[in-house]
């Protein structure tokens, strides 16, 4: 059964947040016009500009920056220390799929910027845990990583007493949780985390789950992934923000000045065709293609349909264009294997809990599954079974 798709941009009924209008548009296309059209650019850099001016100087560092080496929070880096010259505190969490491309490109971009690092790389024994019970219960085993990059930032912020976080992308830009139609300031606040990040399990509620007689686990190994009490967030008056709440966020163009101030390099995503993924997105996790695949077998989309979609409703690519490539989607990675030696289940499982979470009116077929090509750095990817 095909399923209904938005006239302009492409995205099926079954992405999360979709709505479409009389004309068959979808409302994050509809978000995105506003964008271009409604808010007054200057004046969210006005605010911005405010915002910056009251927390410079006055305590041991002006801001946080979170910071995976993406292309995201490399922008965001680079914007902050260019435009403001802030004392900037990176803050990485290590979720522990980081590619070597990356790798080079966070070495070289923080050299070449110039800021102190705090990076923390959270138990792996405890984090294959989490990856399954995450994945058992909602098909999606990144949960220390959606917990841990929204919610240790924070922590690290209240423990050095830094209250101005810069996240990057707003959430407007690929759902509408929230949107630029009602012109809200994307804060990374608890009800943004509860609602978005933590896939509605919070850390104490993990816990339970995963903790046993059998197979004890210390509630300390999950205060990385617990966002802080309220009381401490008003104390150390923490404001953490989107940066692209302030400034037209247009992913491309940032990757391409990246790319020019910094060498910042680029690489394939497995599971998406080369040539299609202008704007660099999730180049940095070698699990992106396990997590996009999951996606389609749920719901008949992956990174993919939302990488074109983008590229529509910015004029870089046409409907007709986007089909071609959407067809493609949907091969099965080969690290689907990696993943599965790492939270120890069986293809059967896997597929049993993936037909069971599907999304109407979606039905794969994992008969019909043709296999993506590997990944020049694949053998290099760690590997539970040697």
């Amino acid at each position: 059964m095909a399923l209904l798709r938005c006239s302009k941009c492409m995205l099926p009924e079954t992405y999360e947040t979709i709505e479409f209008d009389k004309k068959g548009i979808c409302n994050i296309c509809r978000s995105s016009e506003y964008k271009e059209s409604g808010i007054d650019w200057d004046k969210r850099k006005l605010l911005l500009d405010e915002i910056v001016e009251n927390h410079r100087g006055k305590y041991d560092y002006d801001c946080i920056v979170p910071f995976s080496g993406g292309k995201d929070s490399t922008f965001q880096l680079l914007y902050l220390i260019k435009e403001y010259n802030l004392k900037v505190l990176v803050v990485r969490f290590n979720h522990g799929f980081m590619r070597p491309t990356i790798q080079d490109n966070v070495e070289s971009t923080l050299k070449q910027l110039g800021a102190d690092v705090i990076e923390f790389t959270p138990n792996w024994k405890v984090v294959k845990r989490l990856m399954k019970e995450s994945f058992i219960r909602k098909t999606d085993f990144c949960w220390h990583c959606h917990t841990g990059i929204y919610s240790y930032p924070i922590r690290v912020a209240i423990k050095f007493n830094v209250p101005l976080i810069f996240y990057g992308e707003p959430l407007a830009e690929f759902s509408a949780y929230y949107d630029y139609v009602n012109d809200e300031i994307d804060y990374e606040d608890e009800t943004k985390f509860n609602l978005v990040r933590n896939l509605g399990i919070s850390a104490d509620d993990m816990h339970g789950m995963i903790n046993s007689e059998e197979n004890p686990i210390d509630k300390r190994d999950l205060l990385p992934y617990t966002y802080p009490d309220r009381k401490d967030i008003r104390k150390a008056k923490i404001m953490p923000l989107t940066l692209g709440s302030f400034i037209h966020w247009d992913h491309v163009k940032q990757t391409e000045l990246i790319k020019k101030e910094l060498g910042w390099k680029s690489d394939d995503l497995e599971g998406v065709p080369t040539g299609c993924n202008s704007s660099c997105e999730k180049i940095e996790c070698f699990m992106q293609g396990p997590r996009d695949y999951i996606k389609y077998t749920k719901r008949g989309y992956s990174r993919v349909s939302q990488i074109t979609s983008f590229d529509i409703r910015t004029g870089r690519m046409t409907r007709e264009e986007a089909e071609k490539i959407v067809a493609l989607e949907g091969q099965r990675p080969e690290s689907v294997k990696i993943l599965l030696e790492y939270i120890d289940m069986s293809e059967d499982e896997f597929e049993k809990i993936l037909t069971q979470h599907a999304i109407p009116p979606y039905k794969h077929d994992f008969s019909a599954e043709e296999p993506a090509e590997k990944p020049w750095d694949f053998d290099q990817w760690y590997r539970e079974k040697k």
